[in-house]
């Protein structure tokens, strides 16, 4: 039996969030959901603020481990509320270190591909109101991640998890995300290797290769 599960679905439109002075339009402030209706493009009744920096084929529903909200809740000392990190999907069982890219899911009638990392920006601090967290999010690589739609269809909080498809490679999300931000294991052979993964999102894809051109002009080291 898979450990595998739902714990909460959320769904929101863009709204203004405000944190020490500064307004912004933002979608991360989602509200508990009853099902996500999900389409190849997006999610019914949930939309990203800027087009040009989010959404897209590959980032239709963003997941985050649930387990990592009692880290963040003894680290900081402080509550978080539902949908802290603006997921659609509160998942068990699927943290970044057990995800990998290109493995594919079935989650209650809709076929999900694992396409990429969620590469953190400052909402994250707007949003749990604490300067703190975006720093410590890329340190511990406690980012979410995001799904491409490969079967459309409905999830409810009850629906089943099931992995139709182990990518063969096995590059998790987590190790793509140390080597990126942390150099760890950063060598031409990784990065050869994980770029072999087809299904990995474009702007990781653009990523790796910058990563491969420091290599080249000798300005990084792996940690």
């Amino acid at each position: 039996m898979s450990d595998r599960k739902i714990v909460s679905l959320f769904k929101g439109l863009p709204k203004n969030l405000s944190y020490n002075g500064k307004e912004v339009l933002s979608s991360i402030c989602k509200d508990e959901a009853s099902e996500l209706v999900i389409r190849s493009l997006k999610i019914d009744d949930d939309d990203v603020a800027y087009h040009a920096f989010h959404g897209g084929p590959d980032r239709v529903v963003c997941a985050y481990p649930f387990e990592h909200y009692a880290y963040w809740e003894k680290r900081f000392g402080q509550p978080l509320t539902p949908s802290a990190f603006g997921e659609n999907l509160s998942l068990l069982g699927m943290t970044e270190e057990q995800v990998c890219i290109g493995d594919v899911y079935q989650i209650g009638d809709t076929i999900l591909q694992v396409s990429q990392g969620r590469i953190p920006c400052g909402k994250i601090n707007m949003r749990n109101k604490n300067n703190l967290l975006l720093k410590a999010v890329v340190e511990t690589g406690y980012t979410g991640y995001f799904f491409r739609v490969l079967q459309e269809g409905t999830i409810r909080p009850d629906s089943a998890i099931t992995l139709l498809e182990a990518h063969p490679k096995r590059v998790t999300v987590a190790s793509l995300h140390h080597l990126y931000y942390h150099n760890q294991s950063l060598s031409h052979e990784t990065i050869a290797y994980m770029l072999e993964v087809e299904e990995l999102a474009e702007p990781w894809k653009n990523n790796l290769l910058e990563k491969q051109q420091q290599l080249e002009k000798g300005s990084l080291h792996a940690n």
